[in-house]
């Protein structure tokens, strides 16, 4: 009978993209376990981005995780935990992981481009522009989604723009003490 041990044994990258497992039996691996040993596993980034390639987004998620408990919030951790809740549709939370991966590094062209397409989801194309052109700006413009993502927001925005027809002016009408009246008359 033959045992195949492949998520206990520690790996490394093969140059065709799949896991190699290294030279450890399955006797060595059962001890190392109760001395507290851990055998090297593969970046939880790594897995990360194969599994959002192949639109696994929850798996992504909770690998990016690992990454974060093994290499701490860095502006790559968070802009991939950003990400793929983006995909996962968790609009709010997407936009809190991108802007602290921003915190972090304001040059970060991935979380710039991220942010403006949660934000244009959430229907906020003033400011997804603004980071849309903030990142075609740190990318020199090489990246043809971005130019895509800026052409959109600009034209977009141009859409919403401010219409005369519905301007109101306010007024506060003092009403005896301590009473006011609000009231709105068209311009």
């Amino acid at each position: 009978m033959l045992f195949v041990f492949v998520a206990g044994c520690s790996a490394s990258p093969d140059p065709r993209g799949t896991i190699a497992s290294t030279q450890q039996g399955p006797d060595q691996l059962g001890a190392s376990r109760f001395r507290g040993d851990i055998p090297e596993a593969v970046d939880g980034l790594i897995v990360g981005h194969r599994a959002m390639a192949t639109g696994e987004y929850e798996i992504a998620l909770r690998a990016y995780h690992r990454a974060a408990a093994e290499q701490g919030p860095t502006v790559d951790v968070l802009s991939a935990i950003g990400s793929a809740n983006l995909r996962l549709g968790r609009l709010q939370q997407a936009e809190q992981d991108l802007r602290r991966a921003l915190e972090r590094d304001e040059t970060f062209v991935p979380a710039h481009n991220n942010l403006g397409v949660v934000l244009a989801e959430q229907g906020k194309w003033g400011e997804a522009s603004l980071h849309f052109r903030t990142a075609f700006a740190f990318d020199s413009g090489r990246s043809e989604e971005i130019r895509d993502n800026l052409s959109l927001s600009i034209e977009k925005s141009a859409e919403t723009v401010y219409d005369d027809g519905e301007a109101f002016q306010l007024l506060l009408m003092r009403r005896g003490s301590g009473r006011y009246l609000l009231l709105s008359t068209p311009l």
